[in-house]
């Protein structure tokens, strides 16, 4: 079954290019933009079930992280998913903070990108398990962190 319409905003045509054919076949519709001006065009006109959008794509007058929370505020109840070529946790924090479900880093899109979706969808948040140090904040949201670990049951947990 393949699921709706996925906007992808990124200024960089390969990785662009790379997460369309990762999700082609999975949606309806997979768009590609790679300016805010496109990105809330797009947003206002196809109604997107998830947008996928890298944190330093330019914003017009505000710092580059801004980008999610004019997302938000633009759509409070778009299921908006970071990326970010940075792996620091107070990156991913603050995307959260500003609204997004999701954070994945670019290095990890690969295995990352569909469980995010999958988890943002249903109206979870996930943090990318390379995200250093482990994400405080996420986790005490119950976040899914994606991890290559096996899981281990919270009464086994030392």
């Amino acid at each position: 079954m393949r699921l709706g319409t996925v906007l992808l905003a990124d200024r960089h045509s390969p990785m662009l290019e790379g997460v369309r054919s990762l999700l082609e076949g999975r949606f309806e519709a997979v768009v590609m933009v790679a300016d805010e001006a496109s990105l809330f065009q797009s947003v206002q006109r196809l109604r997107p079930d998830c947008v996928i959008v890298d944190v330093s794509l330019p914003c017009s007058d505000l710092s580059a992280d801004n980008i999610v929370f004019l997302l938000h505020q633009h759509a409070p109840d778009l299921k908006l998913i970071a990326l970010s070529v940075h792996n620091e946790r107070t990156v991913a924090e603050r995307v959260i903070e500003l609204g997004a479900l999701g954070f994945v880093v670019k290095g990890t899109a690969v295995t990352d990108l569909l469980p995010a979706i999958e988890a943002v969808m249903s109206g979870r948040t996930y943090v990318s398990g390379s995200v250093q140090p482990p994400c405080d904040l996420c986790e005490s949201q119950e976040v899914l962190v994606q991890t290559n670990l096996p899981s281990v049951p919270p009464e086994s947990r030392v």
